[in-house]
């Protein structure tokens, strides 16, 4: 069985805790469906944050969704000029026999913007696989 990466990212429109749970936990509820992947498959997830977004870890949520056993790391991305605010990102690394390009990324609300090349115009959500 091999480790693959599934990426994902959302956005809040403030740095409120609930918030930050609520659209955290919206994003990796997506990122297991759209992948039909079980949680105890889940190897690790690395979550990163903005630096305007510190009212709560967003592993969290992963822990309030029943992820007991999953490793989980937070970090801070660097401040960079033109960058997308209050972005949260996660990197789930999966035991899977099935191969990286049929792994199906998630991107709701505001981070669509960082794959600008991929949804339509005034669609609030979009997932897709690398195929």
């Amino acid at each position: 069985m091999m480790v693959r990466g599934i990426r994902g990212a959302t956005t809040v429109s403030g740095n409120d805790r609930g918030e930050i749970l609520e659209k955290t936990a919206e994003l990796l509820r997506a990122m297991v469906e759209k992948n039909s992947i079980a949680v105890e498959d889940i190897a690790s997830a690395v979550f990163s944050v903005t630096d305007d977004v510190d009212a709560e870890f967003p592993a969290v949520a992963a822990r309030d969704l029943g992820w007991i056993y999953t490793p989980l790391f937070c970090t801070r991305e660097m401040a960079v000029p033109g960058g997308l605010g209050r972005c949260i990102r996660v990197l789930l690394h999966v035991n899977s026999e099935r191969p990286q390009r049929e792994m199906i990324h998630v991107y709701l609300h505001e981070a669509r913007r960082l794959r600008p090349d991929l949804g339509s115009p005034g669609e609030d959500t979009f997932y897709y696989s690398e195929e």
